[in-house]
């Protein structure tokens, strides 16, 4: 059991990375990545990249040199590599996926779904992109058999349009926007109305008894936390960056909360289908998150206010 690295061979921004990953565990590999002050910015499903200026320091603290081949390999048979549709999509990827999905829903309304991609495509976005929204409306899909209902599907790209990272705030100003832009274009009235409550409802993510459309919509959103451990690590990642005036310890207590609300909630997925799909993924995810939380600050200090 290793953390490996293989030749600087990949070029990007002026130089060659190469990849470091373990063949033990994801706890492992972001264990030594923290003390060897490698970024969590640097992390990619399965791996870091690595420029080559800092190999050789790696390599002194323990990462061990190998062919490109034998690290794939052996993070491979250690269950950790993230292949094909369980990686997060290419930005682009997800923009063309997205136009394709708007024009199904309301073909007539070129310029307000235009609208809506370029809000998603904000620079200061990480998570809360147009990738996002694109996992969202193919879990959505998932759990309606392709067939989502026109205010549900309209809640989803409406409920982070406006993004700031500010809880509460921003899905707020969200379903204000929504009923600005559908009332503008003649939708009707209690069409408008479903939206808005539906988006308001990514506040709380808990729909009432009964809710279908409540469910659907929370569910998809939540869908992200029973990813693959790399793909919810990524989903970390992405959080982490959109919260850079945080300082890491401000962000793990944030983090902690988060998860302890999770884990604690009575239903984390409302609807069967988000239930067999995605719930016992994502307890281990957030169980595993947990207690990385532990052991970078101790478990007593995880109760403090950030």
């Amino acid at each position: 059991m290793a953390v490996l690295i293989d030749p600087a061979r990949w070029p990007a921004h002026g130089t060659r990375f190469a990849h470091l990953a373990s063949d033990q565990s994801l706890t492992e590999l972001h264990g030594f990545a923290r003390d060897n002050a490698v970024p969590f910015r640097a992390f990619d499903h399965d791996h870091y990249d690595i420029p080559a200026a800092r190999i050789e320091e790696l390599v002194a603290a323990g990462a061990i040199r190998v062919e490109a081949r034998e690290l794939v390999r052996r993070v491979a048979g250690a269950g950790l590599r993230v292949r094909g549709t369980d990686r997060q999509p290419r930005r682009d990827q997800a923009v063309r996926r997205l136009a394709r999905s708007w024009s199904r829903m309301l073909p007539d309304q070129v310029e307000t779904g235009r609208r809506l991609l370029d809000r998603w495509q904000e620079d200061h976005r990480h998570y809360h992109d147009v990738r996002h929204l694109a996992h969202l409306l193919d879990a959505l899909e998932a759990l309606t058999d392709g067939s989502p209902s026109l205010p549900v599907g309209l809640a989803a790209w409406f409920h982070d349009a406006v993004y700031t990272g500010t809880a509460g705030v921003d899905e707020r100003a969200s379903a204000d926007l929504a009923v600005a832009e559908l009332s503008a274009i003649g939708l009707p009235s209690g069409l408008v109305s479903e939206v808005k409550r539906l988006v308001l409802l990514t506040i709380s993510h808990q729909p009432w008894e009964g809710d279908l459309a409540g469910a659907q919509l929370v569910d998809a959103d939540l869908a992200i936390l029973g990813q693959v451990p790399g793909r919810y690590q990524l989903y970390l990642r992405g959080i982490r960056l959109e919260h850079p005036n945080l300082s890491d310890r401000q962000f793990g207590l944030a983090r902690a909360g988060v998860v302890r609300a999770l884990l604690g909630a009575e239903k984390l997925f409302g609807t069967p289908t988000g239930q067999r799909l995605w719930l016992n993924q994502a307890r281990h995810n957030l169980v595993d998150e947990l207690l990385r939380w532990q052991a970078v600050m101790g478990p007593d200090h995880l109760s403090e206010r950030p």
